[in-house]
């Protein structure tokens, strides 16, 4: 190791190799905080050539690596569960200039999706994805886990954002494909590939975005409804009255209370078994094709801002109550009603007592279930919601990937032949089996 370290403060510089415990500390530590590792260094590259060098290093010595972005996934995915270097891309965090014609632009991958953002509207375009977790988490990050997130119903997940990537492969090769042309029949499309890879097959060190027009009069209304099913309808209701939708959130009146208690801010309309937080672009007068118990509407951003908290405030309010097993799924919209009404006697079967508080994006039948009570390292609940999922023909993962978390449970949802063939591609780019060897390819 001592040998490694120097080749490693020779690539990236002494700074920015950290080996101090209480330094690697906020490195070691899921967000979540239920999966916890331990690793050698902490290695910070600040370029592409860098990487690959950290890569090369690592592949000679038979070390494996971690990469890390902002640390935001929630299934141990970027933490070194099992003593891994950890490879921090915080450092490419390079905004190139926006490419006006095309709609498009080249950044690093520790940039964060919030100065994205900005620098995207400061040129008069948006970004056609966001998170709540903006502030922290990285494209490069949301790159390898093909993010989702709240406006994945009008623009779809990272995947679909991707114009070109650029990544250091196992053996230290560098792939680079930035052009960003919209036709472009040349083969295997590996930012694709990449996309979704959990940093298994290559490091992420720069992507090409496109861009999406910005929404010029947009509106938002929190609406009490009869419940899960009534919060389809009305979905369903809206786009068949051709209203163009940015989003649409579903919680439950429990969730409202959770948030409620944990702002300290009173309810914003009647108390109702579900509520539906919908945005799109149009008039407040959209709304009035679909029958509400209550309704709260907002066509000014401090206004809209407000009404969002009371959705994005869940994660905050769960993580206040204790550790969650949280676990993001996907279920066919017709079952989504029933698969809701039923995880609760799914977890009280195998963890009496322990609080379950579901949330997700109604529109794609993606439904986060966090249960708080179990200790982290019971994976009981985990095995009775994921076996629910795929009875009822969903997916065990909808956005944060397969991880660590998950990879018990993959053969659920993949044949053996497809994950015949995830090995096969995981040897041919990543032969030294060195990238994040212990998540997603059982």
């Amino acid at each position: 190791m001592d040998d490694l370290l120097a080749r490693f403060r020779e690539a990236v510089g002494e700074a920015h190799v950290l080996v101090e415990p209480d330094v690697r500390a906020g490195y070691e530590l899921d967000w979540t905080g239920r999966f916890l590792g331990t690793t050698p260094a902490v290695v910070r590259p600040g370029s592409t050539e860098e990487v690959a060098a950290v890569v090369q290093a690592c592949g000679a010595a038979g070390v494996a690596l971690v990469p890390q972005g902002g640390n935001t996934g929630l299934v141990g995915g970027s933490v070194p569960l099992a003593g891994e270097v950890v490879l921090s891309l915080r450092r490419l965090n390079g905004l190139g200039p926006i490419d006006e014609l095309a709609g498009q632009v080249t950044v690093g991958a520790g940039v964060t999706l919030a100065a994205v953002q900005a620098h995207a509207v400061a040129s008069g375009w948006a970004v056609g994805i966001d998170l709540a977790a903006r502030d922290s988490a990285t494209i490069g990050g949301m790159v390898a886990t093909n993010a989702g997130g709240l406006a994945f119903l009008r623009h779809g997940g990272m995947r679909d954002q991707l114009a070109g990537v650029e990544a250091v492969l196992g053996d230290g090769t560098v792939v680079s494909h930035l052009g960003g042309l919209r036709k472009d029949n040349t083969g295997y499309d590996l930012a694709a590939l990449l996309c979704g890879s959990e940093g298994t097959l290559g490091v992420v060190t720069a992507v090409r975005l496109r861009l999406v027009a910005p929404v010029v009069e947009r509106c938002t209304a929190l609406v009490a409804v009869e419940g899960v099913a009534a919060a389809l309808g009305a979905v369903g209701t809206l786009r068949r009255a051709g209203v163009v939708l940015e989003a649409a959130e579903l919680f439950l009146d429990d969730g409202m209370q959770l948030v409620c208690d944990f702002l300290g801010v009173a309810r914003p309309l009647a108390a109702a078994p579900a509520y539906l937080l919908v945005e799109w672009a149009g008039e407040v007068e959209d709304l009035g094709v679909i029958d509400a118990v209550d309704a709260v509407v907002a066509d000014d951003a401090g206004r809209r801002e407000s009404l969002w908290r009371y959705r994005e405030a869940h994660t905050e309010a769960v993580n206040a109550l204790g550790v969650p097993h949280k676990l993001d799924v996907t279920l066919p919209l017709p079952a989504l009603a029933a698969f809701v009404a039923d995880v609760p006697g799914a977890v009280a079967a195998v963890a009496p007592g322990s609080r379950v508080v579901l949330f997700g994006h109604v529109a794609d039948g993606n439904i986060h279930v966090n249960v708080v009570g179990p200790p982290a390292d019971d994976e009981s609940v985990d095995d009775a919601v994921l076996r629910l999922v795929v009875e009822r023909g969903g997916s065990i993962s909808a956005e944060h990937g397969i991880g660590t978390a998950k990879k018990r449970w993959l053969h659920l949802a993949r044949t053996e032949a497809e994950l015949h063939a995830f090995r096969s591609i995981k040897r041919a780019l990543d032969p030294s089996g060195i990238l994040n060897p212990n998540v997603l390819v059982p």
